[in-house]
């Protein structure tokens, strides 16, 4: 089953220096952190701030050549985890033709602000994340969420390159 997700916010992890993109479930209180590299983490930022580049970004780019071939982004899934890495689709339409491509969840998330589709998680990921949580090292994981769910707004726009 797959549950609707918000990026409810973009910082750098305390702890390892690292971005990290902040899902929530929209109708539940599940949060799933993803970690991003540096660059994906910009380009995630500069669509939530609404950042207008001279010339396009690589994301800018394949959102204008799928709009430019006319097919639908209907949404992305953060699908699966494995070896502690994020894996996700972007399902796409065209011409009644439905199919999926796979791709890194920081990509799937900055195309899908770009063109301001729906996202989701699998269940299983959120609950396999929790389950990674609880078997790797207890004091920071608990540290985490705490911080993690104790976030401010104010908190969650923090994010500067």
């Amino acid at each position: 089953m797959e549950l609707e997700v918000k990026i409810r916010g973009l910082m750098m992890d305390p702890v390892t220096n690292m971005p990290v993109v902040v899902l929530k479930e929209t109708q539940g209180s599940g949060i799933l952190p993803i970690w991003v590299g540096v660059y994906e983490a910009n380009a995630i930022a500069l669509e939530i701030e609404k950042v207008q580049t001279p010339r396009p970004m690589t994301h800018d780019l394949l959102k204008n050549v799928l709009n430019g071939l006319n097919v639908h982004v209907q949404k992305v899934v953060v699908s699966d985890l494995r070896d502690d890495t994020f894996y996700a689709l972007i399902w796409m339409e065209r011409d009644g033709h439905t199919m999926s491509m796979d791709s890194r969840p920081s990509d799937a998330l900055a195309l899908a602000l770009r063109l301001d589709c729906p996202i989701y998680v699998d269940d299983q990921v959120l609950k396999n994340s929790k389950m990674a949580t609880t078997i790797s090292d207890k004091s920071s994981s608990d540290e985490l969420r705490r911080w993690l769910e104790n976030l401010s707004d104010e908190d969650l726009g923090r994010y500067k390159m």
